[in-house]
């Protein structure tokens, strides 16, 4: 098996594992508030997170280098976690995944500024389709839109913000620093709300919250092998599969269907962002290729970053 096929065959594993994780949350999100579920989900990481860390033998301090930029990531992974928790626990599945898919679009446009990116014709093209996409998906005027629609935009441009700001600061921060800060925020922050919402848990629930924690984890660390193996050409595309498991999950456990509007709008978005992803990977167009570079879920900041230590090999760079 090539590199590229092992690559792409591990992205797809890994992306199932994330559908199978957001099926986890969206069930348990019937009851309760994501700030319940990212508190548990957050408490149960952290022994997976303390492996990583005991790994990091770098004779430093957890002070960051860029300390701006490390809370705006903060920031964006906990309104993000908030956001997408949200989002899959009252939406339907594939409605989620098609608003997420424009998170490569949003990374495009926040390259920009943040990377000094210059984005030619052709890419300022795919991000306006894109963004057709997603008001394809949301039909305005047409139907109601809810907070969780809100919530699913939110997740996408919190999760592109803070991968892009990951591509600037990555090589500069140590691993530890860009995981635990937004480990501790989400600890801290949802655990002080978790008072106004609280429900009591049986123990069956909290090992739900503990599988979302372990399968979140290990899909990162899926992800972070992916990348490492195949070219990121051939693995970021993969992402684009969990449209398949939304459809599959949605229909068995939640009785649900993507009728021919959200089915037209999410392949709106998935052209316009493999588009881009291929156009990345030809050319020069992207110095610092955030969007080849980015795996492109929800940074809710409660799982592995890809410079975060948990692969051999895996710099900044990668």
């Amino acid at each position: 098996m090539s590199p590229n096929v092992k690559g792409a065959v591990l992205a797809l594993l890994a992306f199932g594992v994330y559908a199978t994780h957001d099926v986890v949350v969206k069930t348990l999100g019937a009851t309760y508030s994501p700030v319940q579920l990212i508190f548990f989900s957050v408490l149960f990481s952290f022994p997976l997170a303390m492996m990583t860390i005991m790994r990091d033998a770098k004779p430093a301090t957890l002070i960051p280098v860029n300390p701006g930029w490390v809370i705006a990531r903060t920031i964006a992974a906990v309104i993000t976690g908030l956001s997408a928790f949200y989002a899959f626990s009252v939406l339907p599945l594939a409605q989620v995944y098609a608003m997420l898919f424009a998170t490569p679009l949003i990374l495009t446009v926040l390259a920009i500024p943040v990377l000094g990116e210059k984005v030619g014709l052709h890419r300022g093209f795919a991000v306006i389709a894109g963004l057709i996409g997603v008001m394809i998906v949301l039909r305005p005027g047409t139907t109601d839109l809810s907070l969780g629609h809100a919530a699913g935009l939110t997740a996408a441009l919190g999760s592109a913000f803070a991968s892009v700001v990951l591509r600037k600061i990555g090589a500069e921060e140590r691993a530890v620093v860009v995981m635990l800060y937004p480990m501790v925020a989400n600890f801290l922050l949802n655990g002080a709300a978790l008072a106004f919402v609280y429900r009591p848990m049986p123990i069956e629930h909290l090992g739900l919250a503990a599988i979302i924690a372990a399968l979140g984890w290990t899909a990162g660390l899926i992800t972070i092998r992916a990348f490492s193996t195949g070219e990121a050409v051939v693995v970021a595309p993969m992402q684009y599969s969990q449209i398949l498991w939304a459809i599959a999950y949605g229909l068995i456990f939640f009785d649900e269907t993507i009728d021919a509007i959200t089915a037209l709008g999410a392949a709106v978005i998935i052209a316009s962002g493999l588009y881009i992803v291929f156009r990345e990977g030809r050319t020069r167009a992207s110095a610092f290729r955030p969007v080849l570079r980015a795996r492109m879920r929800p940074d809710t900041g409660i799982r592995p970053t890809e410079n975060s230590g948990a692969g051999p090999g895996l710099g900044a760079g990668q």
